[in-house]
């Protein structure tokens, strides 16, 4: 792991991932355990674009988005663990399965998303992981999903 880090700020997360606004949706990454767990954290607030519509006077996260969180937080993790900082990484959604929602997620919610690794090895490209997203101890959603690392080449 790099250095033993452990967490990595919106700073670090946007060293590793690609995401920029309106589409990186993890504000920090916390207990970063090698690749095999971490914590992500993003903090639901009404100023983000997917409310304007869905819905309006009752705004929910998108499901969808909060599995992305979670994908988002498990590709920090091996960005971090496999020492992938600054080297244009992207990950690929390969399978998404067992997804589950199970609580809304509303503006002014901490979005907490706990990934694991279920399959994968350092110098491998495939990855699968399982997610549970919850809010104040509550389930969100839950799944597990497949992902492809690939490193941009100059």
């Amino acid at each position: 792991m790099t250095a033993d880090l452990q967490s990595a700020d919106i700073h670090l997360i946007q060293r590793i991932l690609p995401h920029r606004y309106p589409f990186l949706l993890v504000d920090k990454v916390v207990d970063i355990d090698g690749i095999q767990s971490a914590r992500g954290i993003k903090n639901v607030t009404m100023n983000e674009p997917h409310f304007q519509g869905h819905f309006p006077g009752t705004p929910i996260m998108p499901g969808v988005t909060i599995v992305e969180a979670m994908a988002q937080t498990a590709g920090v993790m091996l960005g971090v663990a496999l020492d992938m900082i600054d080297r244009d990484l992207l990950i690929y959604f390969m399978n998404i399965d067992k997804c589950k929602f199970r609580r809304k997620v509303i503006p002014g919610d901490v979005l907490e998303m706990k990934v694991e690794i279920l399959r994968g090895k350092p110098g491998g490209k495939i990855f699968k992981f399982k997610g549970i997203a919850t809010v104040e101890g509550e389930t969100a959603a839950e799944a597990e999903f497949t992902a492809m690392v690939d490193v941009q080449k100059d």
